[in-house]
């Protein structure tokens, strides 16, 4: 199947870049380009992608405001947002992930990282850099605001302790392969795990799953 994909930069140099990388592959696609965010909602209404690669800074609506807006969109709840920018600082990090986006890279990823990403996120993973990845246990995720919560004391309850289990090491960063090795079970096991306790919390992708770890207690942020 092929990976469509909406690039979402006020470069239009950057754009042509990423859109002859992206084309040069057989298993994907561009399927079109926005030159900021709310330019990048229309245009995901209306093309559907599977991954929008999305820059923060943008003029008018910003990457994070359309990120918050096409997640939110039900009609567009097969589509996921991989933020890619220059900007990689805590408070952007989290609220990008708050938003709802599966993936948080920098620019200086090489072309191989970045291809390897989109599929990442397209097959419903999430994808951190290192530096997004230890952004998420700051106070940002372990001191959500008000009213953020993404999971009921209900929904939590109705994990399986194999599940919470799960959770946490996905939240401390391990990969489905790690899981799997940590708790003596196949890889296929640990993602079937993964993939319940995301869809009783209701939880969009890996990424909300790890916030919610976070934010339930399940997992407490390590002070810096």
């Amino acid at each position: 199947m092929t990976i469509r994909v909406l690039l979402a930069d006020d470069q239009a140099l950057l754009r042509a870049t990423f859109r002859m990388l992206i084309d040069s592959c057989p298993d994907m696609e561009v399927v079109g380009e926005a030159a900021d965010g709310g330019e990048a909602v229309e245009l995901t209404r209306a093309h559907r992608p599977d991954v929008v690669v999305m820059d923060i800074r943008m003029p008018g609506t910003d990457g994070l405001a359309a990120t918050a807006t096409i997640c939110a969109d039900d009609a567009l709840a097969a589509t996921r947002v991989l933020i890619l920018t220059t900007f990689e600082i805590d408070e952007y990090v989290a609220l990008a992930i708050r938003a709802g986006a599966s993936g948080f890279l920098g620019k200086d990823v090489n072309a191989e990282q970045l291809l390897d990403a989109i599929r990442t996120i397209a097959d419903g993973e999430a994808l951190l850099s290192p530096t997004a990845a230890r952004a998420l246990i700051t106070r940002f995720l372990a001191t959500p605001d008000p009213g953020t919560e993404l999971a009921s004391a209900a929904e939590l309850d109705s994990l399986t302790a194999r599940e919470k289990e799960v959770m946490v090491l996905a939240a401390l960063g391990r990969s489905n392969e790690e899981i799997a090795e940590e708790l003596v079970v196949s890889p296929l096991t640990a993602r079937t795990h993964v993939h319940r306790a995301m869809a009783k919390l209701h939880a969009r992708d890996r990424a909300q799953l790890v916030v919610i770890a976070y934010q339930s207690g399940l997992v407490r942020a390590t002070p810096s």
